[in-house]
């Protein structure tokens, strides 16, 4: 039986997925190159770069797209807010629209922070939560959010942010540690590696205010430890610690504000397992495998599904 297409061109990857009618999801993704040394793109590079991987990510899914296509969705927009925008998620909402002309079949558009909650929730084994309120925490190069989610007639899911980091995000501060380490851009899993290696577990105080965070203090203090000859792997466990500290506040802080609500942690920088450890042990937090907590389409595709056939 035929299946859902969804697209999404993020600041940070190309990529494409396939839903089939039974929920299974194929997916093929890419990231942006950046060149060594560079901490990110500019708005045009990630353009042209997503302009260029498109193509391919969508012909990377020809065996199921032979089986047909009922739908076609895509990104448009980072969050469900007024004024939301970013001109990398031109290409996919544009190659979604030109896609459902060709073929006949409707157009959805989501926002990224959608999709990232969806996949998810799917890559968890419960996206039956969408019909229920739950917290979710997108956290990544361009985010650190704290989100209220609920069922929404009209969006499928409502994803309110109710916290968020106050000045750095949490994977701009792990690229830029890394950075100083001479680890290349992304960051991430590299950092990881070394901090794993680390003699100590820290316990940092990151400043929490009611739902928000402050994550610029830490990168300044990473710099002064390097600075002081600290070993790499050292740093790059405060680092993350710090990160963890950070939204270890603000879990608590919402907890006692809404309740005992289901959580569920999304974005490339939850696809850490230090981090994962830590919020599964502590608040039994869900997470998705690593390929649907960084940037994907999986989300998108599963929302086009759900938006056709109303099943989760």
């Amino acid at each position: 039986m035929s299946g859902f297409l969804g697209l999404d061109t993020s600041n940070y990857t190309t990529s494409a997925a396939y839903c089939a009618a039974d929920g299974t999801v194929t997916q093929v993704k890419k990231l942006l190159p950046v060149k060594a040394g560079e901490m990110g793109l500019r708005q045009s590079d990630a353009v042209f770069h997503h302009t260029r991987q498109l193509p391919d990510m969508v012909e990377g899914l020809r065996e199921q797209l032979a089986l047909g296509v009922r739908a076609v969705a895509a990104s448009d927009r980072p969050q469900q807010t007024d004024g939301s925008y970013m001109p990398c998620f031109l290409v996919g909402a544009g190659a979604a629209r030109q896609l459902g002309a060709v073929l006949g079949v409707p157009v959805h558009f989501f926002t990224h922070q959608q999709g990232h909650v969806m996949a998810a929730l799917v890559g968890a084994g419960c996206p039956e939560w969408r019909e229920r309120p739950f917290l979710a925490f997108h956290v990544s190069g361009g985010t650190t959010d704290a989100l209220l989610v609920e069922p929404s007639n009209e969006h499928i899911l409502s994803c309110r942010v109710v916290g968020h980091s106050l000045d750095l995000k949490a994977g701009q501060l792990i690229d830029r540690v890394g950075g100083m380490l001479g680890l290349s851009f992304p960051a991430g899993p590299a950092l990881e590696q070394l901090a794993l290696k680390a003699q100590r577990v820290y316990k940092p105080r990151v400043p929490v205010r009611g739902f928000d965070c402050h994550l610029s203090g830490v990168e300044n203090q990473c710099r002064d430890r390097i600075a002081k000859g600290e070993p790499p792997e050292e740093v790059a466990r405060f680092c993350l610690d710090s990160v963890a500290a950070a939204l270890d506040g603000m879990t608590k802080a919402l907890l006692s504000q809404v309740g005992d609500l289901p959580l569920v942690y999304a974005g490339g920088v939850m696809s850490n397992s230090i981090l994962r450890e830590h919020f599964s042990e502590t608040y039994g937090g869900r997470f998705a495998p690593p390929a649907y907590s960084a940037d994907n389409a999986v989300g998108i595709a599963y929302l086009c599904r759900i938006a056709e056939e109303g099943e989760g």
